[in-house]
């Protein structure tokens, strides 16, 4: 798997990030996600959007993963999430083999990605104040969606 510098999982996260806040504007969740090729080419983009069609499953990882449509193979792959991937997501990462990921900032919630690594994907954390303002503000504005967001 080639190296990632950190000026590229920066601008990737922008991606992820634009994502999220049209989820907010939306109404949503604001996660957002891409997912990147091992050449760097983008394979999809998604945010979480569970609110918006109703859908319980469509958190942003799942919607950048379906955005991408089938790959032969997803080794090599890195996925890009504003917000540390909850226990659902982390196993969409190790169940196809997703051989990275970027994770935005995992202060506001920590999901599974100690156990990724544990498993063999890279995580990144990148600890953007950005993303953890967006994530802070809708978890104080709105906690019961948030608190169903995660399931509990």
């Amino acid at each position: 798997m080639k190296f990632l510098d950190e000026a590229t999982a920066r601008a990737w996260l922008g991606i992820a990030l634009e994502e999220a806040r049209g989820g907010l504007a939306e109404g949503g969740v604001p996660v957002g996600a891409a997912l990147y090729a091992a050449d760097g080419a983008l394979l999809g983009r998604g945010r979480n959007r569970r609110v918006q069609d109703g859908d319980p499953s469509t958190h942003a990882e799942t919607a950048a993963f379906r955005a991408a449509g089938r790959q032969r193979s997803y080794r090599g792959t890195t996925m890009v999430t504003t917000l540390s991937p909850c226990w659902y997501c982390s196993g969409l990462v190790r169940q196809f083999g997703i051989s990275r990921v970027v994770i935005g900032e995992a202060v506001t919630f920590h999901g599974g990605h100690d156990w990724l690594a544990e498993h063999g994907v890279e995580i990144v954390v990148l600890d953007d104040p950005e993303c953890a303002a967006v994530m802070r503000e809708f978890m104080d504005t709105h906690p019961d969606l948030w608190k169903e967001d995660i399931g509990e």
